[in-house]
């Protein structure tokens, strides 16, 4: 009942805060940051009791309840190793959110539900074990950010939010035909774990369901070329919805391919692999590229997760030990870095309303507490060495290059030229806003960073240093989760060899120190670990 409290407490608190009076905007803003407080606390708990050995069983926090058992949906919850990391990145994020968005001075009472039903959402989609479950947290975060984009959001906010919605929608629709198809094909039940174990399909059938999920998680992620909607709704968004949207929002693509395309659609996923895996290597690099020419900051951070993002679907498109690790983590240090960025350029938007970069400059020296937080946050962002950026990079590129996809090493060398231009186009930002002479003499009566705004940006900052410097108590729950995958794909890839001798091996891993997992198993790598499916 514990992951059941954390999913819906902050929609319980979204029920309270709509019978509150709505003239009351401080009695909402405090109600909202305790609700979310309270979530935080109950969800270390699951922290606390989770057990990341390989012996415990792959989903915890298992609830399984009949819903609509005529219909064969149940409500089903439970939670891997990743999908725990990243319920806690939601639970934590919220309350730094919340008390970003104090700010907010219209309809308040609306815009606080908004995130409270926000974070049920998000939280419901990562633990959702019914295929069905799944679909209507994954939809229900339309509604939400819809609101607080097309609401709250700058002058162009309604093109943004239209287009947003759209994009995500029409994709999702496509999703829930391929859901319906392997209801039908799966002995009437939409349970994630019987259709994983049992679901038996034609290769074309495979094929079309596979490019089904994929595309309504490449759309959430963004992956190129389906990114476009991506930069209007992050310059549109208020802040708030911004850091929620980077930090969370785009993580539930790459979850859904980690846990939903790969594993369900394993032999379909292997043979559309390299070509994900390009577009992934395109994403980085166009990503990085346009980051050179914005004038915007907002639309430049957002940019730099189409980059960073990128670096995500390699790791996953790996298959290896190395590379998946890496890639769960980069989700984690994307949440965090990215996060913070958008918090600090709202900072600087509520000081200057404003975010042409040309019309800073020089401002280090009236902000001088803003600026070392944007510095030290941005060399998490480029992967300082000692940061969480370095060791999320580094796992996804070693990965890749030890992979045996065709094209892996030059697919690692490409991307690690977005390493390099991502320091180019961070370290360019930081010295055009903070560096040089004060050219509007507006810059000269900034105030520097208030004690609410440090209690927003030092906890980012504290896990930024926390997870470079100390990363194994991350990387080691999602270690059972990162195994189990790798050896599916690889009993996929041997069967696909046994039909057809003549095609080389083409999943394989070789576990680095780092990552905290055991030497590879003679004869091939992780062979000796249980199959996909055991231990539950």
């Amino acid at each position: 009942m514990l992951l059941a409290t954390v999913i819906f407490l902050p929609l319980a608190g979204a029920l309270v805060a709509a019978l509150l009076p709505a003239g009351e905007p401080a009695q909402h803003r405090g109600w909202a940051l305790f609700v979310s407080a309270a979530t935080f606390a109950a969800s270390l708990g699951l922290w606390a009791g989770f057990d990341a050995s390989m012996a415990a069983p792959e989903f915890q926090f298992e609830l399984n309840l009949p819903w609509i058992p005529s219909a064969g949906i149940g409500f089903h919850i439970g939670l891997d190793g990743v999908a725990l990391l990243l319920v806690m990145l939601t639970t934590a994020l919220t309350p730094v959110v919340i008390l970003s968005a104090f700010t907010v001075g219209e309809r308040v009472k609306e815009f606080m539900i908004s995130l409270l039903v926000l974070e049920t959402a998000m939280i419901g989609t990562f633990a959702a074990l019914d295929l069905v479950l799944f679909y209507v947290f994954w939809e229900a975060i339309l509604v939400p950010m819809y609101l607080l984009i097309g609401v709250w959001g700058s002058v162009n906010r309604l093109y943004a939010t239209v287009k947003f919605f759209l994009y995500t929608f029409a994709a999702s629709v496509l999703m829930l035909v391929a859901i319906l198809y392997v209801f039908a094909h799966d002995g009437g039940s939409f349970d994630y774990l019987a259709a994983r174990q049992s679901l038996q399909v034609t290769p074309g059938a495979q094929t079309a369901l596979f490019l089904a999920f994929a595309l309504a998680f490449a759309v959430k992620v963004p992956m190129f070329p389906l990114h476009t909607w991506l930069p209007d709704a992050h310059t549109e968004a208020p802040t708030a919805g911004s850091v929620i949207l980077a930090g969370v929002l785009l993580k539930m693509g790459t979850f859904g391919f980690f846990r939903y395309a790969l594993p369900l659609f394993p032999d379909a996923a292997l043979a559309w692999r390299p070509a994900i895996a390009a577009l992934a290597v395109v994403g980085i690099v166009y990503g990085a590229l346009m980051c050179l020419v914005q004038q915007d900051m907002k639309r430049l951070v957002a940019y730099s997760s189409v980059s960073h993002l990128g670096f995500v679907m390699l790791g996953l498109m790996a298959l290896t030990a190395e590379g998946l690790t890496g890639g769960v983590y980069q989700m984690l240090n994307h949440g965090v870095s990215t996060g913070a960025l958008f918090l600090l350029v709202g900072m600087l938007y509520e000081r200057r309303h404003t975010r042409l970069i040309s019309e800073y400059g020089g401002v280090a020296k009236q902000v001088p507490w803003i600026a070392t937080a944007f510095v030290v946050v941005t060399l998490s962002s480029i992967g300082l060495p000692g940061t969480n950026g370095f060791v999320g990079e580094f796992l996804i590129l070693s990965g890749t290059w030890l992979g045996r996809m065709p094209g892996t090493q030059l697919a690692a060398a490409v991307a690690a030229t977005g390493v390099i231009l991502g320091a180019v186009y961070m370290l360019w930002l930081v010295e055009r806003v903070f560096y040089g002479k004060i050219g509007n003499e507006e810059n000269r009566r900034l105030p520097d960073l208030s004690l609410r705004e440090a209690f927003v940006i030092v906890p980012m900052i504290a896990l930024i240093v926390v997870m470079g410097l100390v990363p194994q108590p991350f990387l080691a729950p999602a270690r059972p989760a990162v195994e189990r995958l790798v050896t599916r794909m690889q009993e996929a890839d041997r069967r696909l060899r046994a039909r057809d001798p003549a095609r080389p091996p083409s999943v394989g891993t070789q576990p680095p120190a780092v990552a905290g997992l055991p030497a590879a198993a003679p004869g091939g790598a992780l062979a000796a670990l249980p199959a996909a499916g055991e231990g539950r």
